[in-house]
C-alpha cells in the first residue's frame, strides 16, 4: 500500500467522521429549536423552554467562586456524591459480576444449580427492594450502593457466563495440551474471548447504575441528584426540575461515550472494530 494511497483512505475517513459529526450537531440545534418555539407556543408552565432551563443551569451550577473554578457549592453537595454512589456501585457489580461469571462459565453445572434462583431475583425490581436494603444498611450511602450493586450486577454476570461458555473448544483442547496454567489460561484465552460480551454487560449495568442512583436517593437521602430533583418537584420550581433532568441525560450520554471509547480501545483486536469482515 502507498503512502498516497494510505492517507487517501485517512483522509476519506476524516471527512466523513467530519460530515457525521456537522450532520448531528445540526439535527440536536434543529430539535432544540422546535422545543423552544414549541414550549413558547404551548406556554405551560410545566414545560418550560430550553433557555429558561439553561439560564437555571447555569445560576445553579456555575455561579461559584473562581477558587472551585466557577462551580456552586450544589456541584459539591449533590453531583459528586452521585456520582461516587454510581460509579462506586457499578464498579463493585462489574468486578463481582465478571468473576462469579467467570467461575459459573467454566463449571459444567454450576449453572444447573444457581440457574433458577439467579433468575428469581433478576426478575425482582430492585427499587422494590429498597426497604429491605435500609434495615441491612440503614439510611445512606451503603443502602443507596447496594441498591446500585443489586441491580447493575446481572446484565454483567449472565453476560459473563455466556461469553466464558462460548471460548471456542480448539483454544480450551490446546491450553489442556500443554497443561497451561489455570491463572494464564482465564487471564490470556477466556477473558479475551468473552470480552464483547462482557463490554456489552458493562455497558447495559451502567444505565441501570445512574437508573438506580436516582430511585435510591429519593429515599431517606439528604443529598444527591435524587433528592434534589424530588425538593425541585416539590417546590413546583419546574425549570429547576428540568435541569437536573438535563443533567442526568448529559450524565447517561458522557458515561456512554466514554465507555464506548474504552470498549473500543481494549477490543480494538476485533476485526470488525477497524472496519473488517
Amino acid at each position: 500500500m502507498t503512502t498516497l494511497t494510505l492517507t487517501s483512505r485517512v483522509g476519506r475517513r476524516v471527512g466523513r467522521g467530519i460530515g457525521i459529526l456537522v450532520r448531528n450537531w445540526l439535527l440536536f440545534f434543529a430539535l432544540l429549536g422546535i422545543w423552544e418555539l414549541a414550549t413558547r407556543l404551548a406556554e405551560s408552565p410545566f414545560f418550560p423552554p430550553p433557555t429558561e432551563i439553561l439560564s437555571a443551569s447555569v445560576k445553579l451550577w456555575f455561579t461559584g467562586p473562581a477558587s472551585q473554578l466557577f462551580l456552586t457549592d450544589t456541584v459539591f453537595d449533590n453531583v459528586l456524591p452521585s456520582l461516587g454512589r454510581t460509579l462506586g456501585g457499578w464498579l463493585l457489580a462489574g468486578a463481582l459480576g465478571v468473576a462469579l461469571g467467570v467461575l459459573l462459565g467454566r463449571s459444567k453445572t454450576g449453572m444447573d444449580y444457581v440457574g433458577p434462583l439467579f433468575a428469581f431475583f433478576r426478575s425482582v425490581p430492585p427499587p422494590a427492594l429498597i426497604p429491605v436494603f435500609i434495615v441491612l444498611f440503614g439510611l445512606g450511602p451503603g443502602m443507596q450502593t447496594g441498591s446500585i450493586i443489586f441491580g447493575a450486577i446481572w446484565p454483567v454476570l449472565l453476560n459473563t457466563v455466556d461469553g466464558v461458555r462460548s471460548v471456542d473448544q480448539v483454544k480450551i483442547d490446546t491450553a489442556k495440551s500443554f497443561r497451561t496454567p489455570r491463572s494464564y489460561w482465564v487471564r490470556s484465552i477466556v477473558l479475551p474471548a468473552a470480552g464483547p460480551k462482557i463490554f456489552a454487560g458493562l455497558r447495559l449495568s451502567l444505565s441501570i447504575s445512574l437508573l438506580l442512583m436516582v430511585i435510591s436517593e429519593l429515599v431517606g437521602s439528604y443529598n444527591g441528584i435524587g433528592r434534589s430533583l424530588m425538593d425541585a418537584q416539590q417546590a413546583f420550581d419546574f425549570p429547576l426540575m428540568w435541569s437536573w433532568l438535563v443533567l442526568l441525560g448529559l450524565l447517561g450520554f458522557g458515561f456512554n461515550a466514554a465507555f464506548l471509547a474504552v470498549e473500543q480501545r481494549v477490543l480494538r483486536w476485533q476485526p470488525t472494530r477497524n472496519g473488517r469482515l
